[in-house]
C-alpha cells in the first residue's frame, strides 16, 4: 500500500476529531529536498474549509499521525506544508517484499478487461521510413508497452498506404527510367529503390513544368499539363479500374518496399500484431454513411453529397460522401476504426500516432464515431506529437533531402563505435560482442532521446548529443546499468539471504522511495500516453543512484550486512533500470 494511501484516511480522520469537519480530498507532493520528509500534505487548500493558522492545522494533524500510523516517525510544519517523516521500518518492509519480483510495476490484465489498439507507423509505399517516422515508431511502440504493463491487453497495428497518386509517380518513373531494375540487381534494399523512383519522378516533373512555362504557360497550368503529372493520374484511373499489367507492377513495387520496411522495423526493435492496407480500406465507411443519414447524424444536400455539420459542436460542415458517390479520407477512417472492433472483439478503445498537423482531423473522426452511437468512441485518443528537425533544418521527402530511418540508426551505431573507442574500456571483447553492444549504445541513445521529450513537443535531433555518456542520455543510464552489474558479478557472496539491517542511511533511504514511485509512473505515463514520464523518472532514479555509489562504501563496507542490503538494493535498482527501459524499447548491456 502507497503512503498517500495510508495516511490518507487517518488525516481525514484527524480533521474529523480535531476540526469537527468533514474532507474528501487532499493534496500531496513530494518533500523537498532542503526539508526533513518523506511525503508532504499541501495544508492551504483546507484553509477553505478550516479556520485557523496553517502552522496550528499542520501541528495538529502532525501530532495524530504520530499517535496513530505506526509508519509515522515524526513531522515539522514549514509555512502550508506538513512534511511527514515515515519510519526505516516501512522501507524496509517495502523493500524486502518487492526485491527479487521481476514484474514489479507492471499489472496483469484481467480476463475480461477491454482491450486498446495502438496504431503507428501508416508509412506510404512510395519510400523508406525517415526521422519522422523514427519518432512516430518509437512513442507508438513504446505507449502499447505503457499500457500493457499498466493492466490493459493490447493490439500493435498499423495501416499502409498503399494506393494513391503517390504511389502512381514512383510506379511511373521506375517504367520510365527503371531499366528493369530490382533490389536484387541494384543491391538496394526495396523500399530505397522504389524512393529513387519517387524522387526521380519530381525531378522530371519540374523539368517538364520549366519547358511548359518557358513557352509562355503559367506555373499552375504548367503543373497540371505537364505529361509526367497526367500519364501519373492515367495510371491511378487504370489502378482503380483493376487493369491487370498495373496492378501486377504494383503489387510487385509494394512488395519490395514491405520487405524493406520489415528489415527497418527488426532493426528499431518494433512490431506489430496486424497491418490493414488502404487498398483494402478505402471502400470501407460508405454503407455506414447510409446508417447515418438514417440516424439523423448526416444530412444530404441537392446534388446528392452527405454531409455532417459540427459547427454546434465548434468545428465546420465535414464531407463523407461526395456527389459522384465517392469516399473521401474521413469516411475510410470512420469505416477502418469500425471494420477494427469487428476484427477484435474486445478492443474497447484506440490511440492513433500520427503528428499534430491531424489534430483537426481527429477531433472530427472521434465526434462523428460518438455521435454514430458506437460505445468505444468514447475510448479513442489521438497521440499527437510534433515534428522532428535537424539541426540542418527541415526534411522533403520528393527532394530526396530526408534523414533515412535505416542510415539514421547506422550512423548512431558509428558514433557509439567512436566514442566507446575513444574512452578505451573494450578490452577483452572479441570484434562479435563489440558490433552488438555498438548498436545497444546507439540505439539506446536515439530512442532515449526521442522519447524522454513529451510527445506533444516539437523537438530537435541532435545526434552527437544523444550519444553522451553523461547528463539525460540512453548511454549515462546504460553505463549505470553495467557498473552495476559489475558490483553483482564481484560480490563472492550470496546477496539473496535476507540481512539484518534496521537503520537506513539517507541515500538508501532516498533509493527505495525513488523504486516505490515506478508503478505510479507506469500508470500515469499510461494515463497521459507519454513515455516521457518513464524516460525521465529512469534519469532520476540513476542519478540517485550514481549519487549513493559516490557518498557510501558497497563491495568495500565492512558491516556484512549493510554490504548484503546494498548490493541486493544496486540490484533492485538495475532491475527497475531494465524493466523501464524495456518499456521504451531500449536493450540494455551487462557490460560496457
Amino acid at each position: 500500500m502507497s503512503l498517500q494511501k495510508i495516511v490518507t484516511p487517518v488525516i481525514i480522520e484527524a480533521v474529523q476529531q480535531q476540526f469537527n469537519t468533514t474532507i474528501e480530498k487532499i493534496e500531496f507532493q513530494a518533500t523537498r529536498k532542503d526539508f526533513e520528509g518523506d511525503i508532504t500534505m499541501v495544508i492551504f487548500p483546507l484553509l477553505k474549509v478550516l479556520k485557523g493558522n496553517p502552522i496550528e492545522i499542520g501541528t495538529k494533524i502532525g501530532t495524530y499521525l504520530v499517535e496513530n500510523v505506526a509508519e509515522v516517525e515524526k513531522f515539522n510544519v514549514v509555512a502550508g506544508f506538513l512534511n511527514i517523516v515515515i519510519s526505516d521500518d516501512y522501507y524496509l518492509h517495502f523493500f524486502n517484499k518487492i526485491k527479487s519480483n521481476e514484474q514489479f510495476g507492471f499489472v496483469t490484465a484481467s480476463a475480461n478487461e477491454k482491450a486498446v489498439m495502438v496504431e503507428y507507423s501508416s508509412p506510404n509505399t512510395n519510400k523508406p521510413l525517415h526521422l519522422g517516422h523514427v519518432r512516430n515508431n518509437l512513442l507508438g511502440f513504446s505507449v502499447a508497452q505503457i499500457i500493457k504493463a499498466s493492466g490493459k491487453k493490447v493490439y500493435k497495428t498499423q495501416i499502409i498506404n498503399d494506393r494513391g497518386i503517390h504511389i502512381c509517380k514512383s510506379m511511373l518513373a521506375w517504367m520510365k527510367y527503371g531499366n528493369e531494375e530490382t533490389p536484387q540487381s541494384s543491391g538496394l534494399k526495396g523500399d530505397k529503390l522504389v524512393g529513387n523512383f519517387y524522387v526521380k519522378f519530381d525531378q522530371e516533373y519540374k523539368v517538364q513544368i520549366n519547358d511548359l512555362m518557358a513557352t509562355g504557360k503559367t506555373e499552375d497550368e504548367a503543373k497540371k499539363q505537364a505529361p509526367i503529372i497526367l500519364e501519373a493520374q492515367q495510371m491511378l484511373l487504370d489502378w482503380e479500374a483493376g487493369k491487370p499489367e498495373v496492378l501486377e507492377l504494383w503489387k510487385t513495387m509494394n512488395q519490395w518496399v514491405y520487405e524493406g520496411f520489415e528489415q527497418t522495423y527488426k532493426n528499431l526493435g518494433v512490431d506489430f500484431d496486424s497491418y490493414y492496407y488502404e487498398s483494402n480500406t478505402y471502400l470501407l465507411g460508405k454503407e455506414v454513411v447510409q446508417f447515418g443519414l438514417e440516424k439523423g447524424v448526416f444530412e444530404k444536400d441537392p446534388d446528392g453529397s452527405v454531409w455532417i455539420d459540427l459547427t454546434p459542436n465548434g468545428l465546420d460542415r465535414k464531407i463523407v460522401l461526395r456527389s459522384d458517390g465517392t469516399a473521401v479520407y474521413m469516411t475510410q477512417d470512420i469505416g477502418t476504426a469500425i471494420q477494427r472492433v469487428k476484427d477484435f472483439q474486445d478492443v474497447g478503445g484506440m490511440v492513433y500516432t500520427v503528428g499534430n498537423e491531424q489534430d483537426y482531423h481527429f477531433k472530427v473522426l472521434f465526434l462523428i464515431l460518438k455521435k454514430l452511437g458506437f460505445e468505444w468512441a468514447e475510448n479513442l485518443y489521438h497521440l499527437s506529437y510534433g515534428m522532428v528537425e535537424l539541426p540542418s533544418g527541415k526534411m522533403k521527402s520528393r527532394e530526396g533531402t530526408v534523414v533515412d530511418a535505416d542510415d539514421l540508426m547506422q550512423e548512431m551505431t558509428t558514433t557509439a563505435q567512436s566514442i566507446s573507442e575513444d574512452l578505451g574500456k573494450l578490452e577483452g571483447y572479441s570484434d562479435n560482442e563489440k558490433a552488438k553492444l555498438y548498436k545497444t549504445i546507439g540505439l539506446g541513445a536515439l530512442k532515449y532521446y526521442m522519447l524522454k521529450v513529451d510527445p506533444k513537443k516539437s523537438m530537435m535531433f541532435n545526434p552527437e548529443e544523444s550519444v553522451d555518456f553523461a547528463g539525460n542520455t540512453g548511454p549515462f543510464i546504460q553505463y549505470t546499468y553495467a557498473r552495476i552489474k559489475s558490483i553483482i558479478r564481484k560480490a563472492n557472496f550470496d546477496f539473496d539471504l535476507p540481512s539484518a539491517i534496521e537503520i537506513l542511511h539517507p541515500k538508501e533511504k532516498e533509493l527505495i522511495k525513488l523504486i516505490e514511485l515506478y508503478p505510479e509512473v507506469i500508470q500515469d505515463a499510461a494515463k497521459n500516453h507519454s513515455p516521457a514520464l518513464v524516460a525521465n523518472y529512469t534519469y532520476d532514479l540513476v542519478k540517485e543512484y550514481n549519487s549513493f555509489y559516490q557518498t557510501v562504501s558497497i563491495l568495500g563496507e565492512e558491516n556484512s550486512s549493510k554490504k548484503v542490503f546494498r548490493v541486493q538494493l544496486s540490484k533492485k535498482v538495475a532491475d527497475t533500470i531494465k524493466s523501464a527501459f524495456q518499456l521504451l524499447g531500449i536493450q540494455v548491456p551487462e557490460r560496457m
